[in-house]
């Protein structure tokens, strides 16, 4: 028999043994997809930016479907998309859904150049997670914002940039999608994300420094020193004082403002609130005796 004959037979068995052989291991094997999780994940944004605490859309998309199997997807939320995209998502599985009150990310620090001088030059990477690394950074604060812009590397969404004249990172609000990923770029932990109250309202400490009000306020002039007065304005019991610093729960926070004025160190912020009239001069009253001009 022709060798080249040979040949060919043999190959084509060995071919077809190994087609059969792949078969039988594609049936055997087979990993079931459920459809429903490529409909959920074309209907997620695709950014990927793990803000719902998964790798990717992908992972939400199968922990949305599997919770919806389980009979509830409650505390499954993709803060790109909001409430919208989750509405889809729930109509798709038949499910319902609570409706989650926007958020967004907040700078708790005030340390400006103006309030928060640089003591020491940093020479090393320009990073704030090896700035921190190395120390307190260029300010005798060890707890602020240290301003190399992990935070705006670390956003999807062009929605956080340093302000040149202060040093620090500003969050544009029609852009924040509460991804968290600023948050979590943060060596500090400075970063957190809030609700937006009413036509985004926001009251906040900004500042997060732990030392004591003598240490904290050598570091920079507007630092929270745990005095407790912005505690005793507070009827809503919204304010705690821990570590030397206080902290507004945002759920309990009622927007009155009076723990913004009882701050001597001006470490409270109020976001986004009406500029008030100015006060009127008084009108002065001239009084003429008898017989003046």
């Amino acid at each position: 028999m022709n060798p080249i004959l040979i040949a060919v037979i043999v190959l084509g068995a060995i071919g077809l043994i190994a087609a059969l052989v792949l078969y039988v291991c594609s049936k055997r094997f087979a990993v079931f997809e459920d459809p429903r999780i490529a409909q959920v994940n074309a209907l997620l944004p695709g950014a990927n930016c793990g803000g719902c605490g998964f790798a990717g859309c992908g992972g939400m998309a199968d922990a949305l479907v599997k919770g919806a199997d389980k009979g509830s997807i409650e505390g499954l939320n993709c803060p790109v998309g909001g409430t919208d995209v989750m509405g889809q998502v729930a109509d798709l599985l038949g499910m319902a859904i609570a409706n989650g009150e926007p958020k967004v990310a907040v700078v708790r620090c005030n340390g400006t150049c103006e309030y928060r001088p640089r003591v020491t030059e940093y020479a090393g990477l320009r990073t704030c997670a090896a700035m921190n690394a190395c120390g307190a950074g260029e300010t005798l604060c060890g707890y602020g914002c240290l301003g190399c812009g992990d935070c705006v590397a670390a956003c999807q969404f062009d929605a956080i940039h340093i302000n040149k004249t202060t040093g620090l990172p500003e969050v544009d609000e029609e852009k924040c999608t509460a991804c968290g990923a600023c948050a979590k770029a943060c060596p500090r932990s400075i970063i957190e994300l809030r609700k937006k109250g009413p036509k985004g309202r926001l009251v906040y400490v900004s500042c997060v420094n732990k030392d004591k009000g003598a240490v904290s306020m050598k570091a920079c002039k507007v630092s929270c020193i745990g005095c407790g007065k912005c505690q005793k304005e507070c009827n809503f019991e919204a304010i705690t004082i821990a570590n030397n610093v206080s902290y507004i729960d945002p759920e309990k926070c009622r927007l009155c403002r009076k723990c913004v004025s009882a701050c001597p160190t001006k470490a409270i912020r109020d976001v986004n609130f009406p500029t008030p009239p100015p006060v009127p001069k008084p009108v002065e009253t001239i009084v003429r005796k008898e017989g003046q001009v």
